[in-house]
Order: C-alpha cells, then structure tokens, then sequence
C-alpha cells in the first residue's frame, strides 16, 4: 500500500512539472510571437461609389392608320458620384448627380426632358460619444447645362438656361447621421443664393430676381434629409429632400426641393428605373394668370437600360 501511495505521489509530481514546463514553453512562444496590428478602420476610412444608368426608347410607325408620331426617340442618362472620409472626429462627404434627358419625336422636335447637376459637400465634427451628432458645414450648387423650354403649344417660351438659374446654398448646423444609410442635417443660420446670368432671361424678372437683376439672396432655416438603402430584393432606393425656409419673406412657405429614384435590378447589368423630382419654390411664378402664383412642380420618369453601380473602394 505505502508503494502504491509512494507512485501516485511520484506520478503526480511527474507530470505536474512536466505540465508546468509546457505552460512555461507555451508563454515563452507566445511572448516571442510577432504581433500582427489589424487596421483600424474606424479612425481613417475613405468610401468611394456611385451608380450610372442609361435608358433608351425608340418607336416608328409607317402607313400607321391609327395615327402617331412616324418616328420618337427618347434618352436618358443619370451619373452619380459619392466619397465619403471618416477619421477620428471628422467626417466629410461628397455627393454628385447629374441628369441628362433628350426627346425626338416628328411632330415635337427636339427638346430635352431633363437636365439637372448638383452638388453637396458636407463636413462635420463629432460631438457625441455615440458619433451620431455632427457640428456641420454644408454647401450645394444646382444648376444646368442646356437652355430649356415651357411648351404650351408648339412654340415653347424660352425659361432657363446654363447657370440660369442656379442656387448656392452655405450652411452651418448640425447633422444627425445614425447609420450610413441615413442623414438630417438642420440649420437655423443658411445663405441661399439665386443666379440668373442670361441677360434675357435677367430683363424678365424670373425665379424671384428684380427685373435687370442678376443674383438675389436669402437668409433662412434649412434641413435636408437623404436616405439611401437597398429597400427590397434588387429595389434600391435613392431619395433627398430639401426645406428651406426665408426668414426675410414669407417665412410660412417653405421651399421644396426632393428627389427619388428607383432602381429595379433585372439582372447584372440591366435594370428598370423611375424617378420623381418634386419642387416648390415661392420665388418661381409660373401658374395663375399672367404666372404670378407659385406651383408645385413635379417631373417623372420611367425607363428600361444599362445599370452600372461603380466599385466601392476603401483606404
């Protein structure tokens, strides 16, 4: 029996310090091991993307007894641009769309059915330990590129052109950006400033410019929201909307600027899309008699083309 105990006590001390040593010889390989640092993504973060679409639609009719135009064709193309920075604190993002619309038919001519380039840069300090509240600047220049026309009959009337109009707005607030999906951004404190360079359409007295007058500005509220997410399968959505208010005339009617698009993917490079843009702006008189009351302006759009999201990118 006292050999038999003798063993045990002697196994038992054998292995324990035979486990001791491979404890020991597993610290020591592990302090000696080379440490590799991931990258830390939240302090330093650039995200690059966009999206551009195509849409074409072409109709003729020969010897047509039901009667139409002999030959239509539309266009349409839409580009857009992000990139966004993240580091520390700091947050600065970038946003780009442009829209291009064209219209041939036989009775009609030419004319174009859209026609739009805007840009918003916004920069921010977090001020939250939660990173969802920004102190922010922001600025946004929309325009065109191409002379347009109201048609009410077969002559159109002549009614904008390149920078004519175009609005600056520069604006200080704060920003509340939960996800990367979604943003709002208020302002109390915004500079909104219209241009009409074309001398005609300066000698008209259009979008709330004195007759002769080239620029006018307004100091308002604003907020602007933009959401973007993929809302169903293969249904993205893409929407801003934008409020301003002037503190100088008319506080009550607030301004409207909103855009949405919609992209049904059909396969991996071909999708269905519609568009609707919404705008009001007190200052643009084209309704009632002699265009002496403001209106609500919409435009949409709806074709089947070429879909190419651009490669998203980080550093």
């Amino acid at each position: 029996m006292k050999k038999l105990a003798v063993l045990i006590v002697a196994l038992f001390g054998y292995y324990l310090t035979n486990g001791q040593d491979i404890v020991v010889n597993k610290l020591r390989s592990e302090t000696s091991r080379t440490i590799k640092k991931e990258s830390d993504t939240t302090r330093w973060n650039w995200k690059r993307g966009g999206l551009m679409s195509f849409n074409l639609a072409q109709g003729s009719l020969s010897n047509w007894a039901a009667g139409g135009d002999n030959f239509s064709l539309t266009v349409n193309a839409y580009f857009n641009y992000f990139i966004f920075y993240r580091k520390d604190r700091q947050s600065w993002d970038n946003n780009m769309d442009v829209n291009l619309g064209y219209v041939q038919a036989t009775s009609l001519g030419s004319r174009k059915n859209d026609d739009r380039f805007d840009y918003l840069s916004k920069y921010g300090y977090k001020i939250d330990t939660l990173g969802k509240w920004y102190l922010s600047g922001l600025f946004n220049f929309r325009s065109q590129f191409f002379d347009g026309y109201t048609f009410s009959g077969p002559v159109g009337d002549f009614s904008s052109s390149f920078l004519s109009p175009a609005y600056i707005i520069l604006s200080a607030g704060f920003d509340y950006k939960p996800t990367d999906k979604f943003s709002l951004f208020i302002s109390p404190l915004t500079s909104r400033s219209t241009f009409v360079t074309n001398n005609v359409l300066a000698q008209k007295g259009v979008y709330g410019i004195p007759v002769g007058e080239h620029s006018i500005n307004e100091i308002g509220a604003f907020a602007t929201i933009n959401y973007s997410n993929l809302i169903a399968k293969n249904v993205t959505y893409k929407g801003r909307l934008d409020l301003f208010s002037n503190y100088e005339g008319n506080p009550q009617n607030v301004d409207l600027f909103m855009t949405n698009l919609f992209s049904f993917k059909i396969n991996k490079y071909f999708s269905a899309t519609y568009s609707l843009d919404m705008i009001y702006d007190d200052n643009i008189r084209l309704f009632g008699a002699n265009h002496t009351s403001p209106g609500l302006q919409t435009k949409s759009l709806i074709g089947i083309g070429f879909l190419k999201p651009l490669n998203m990118i980080r550093k």
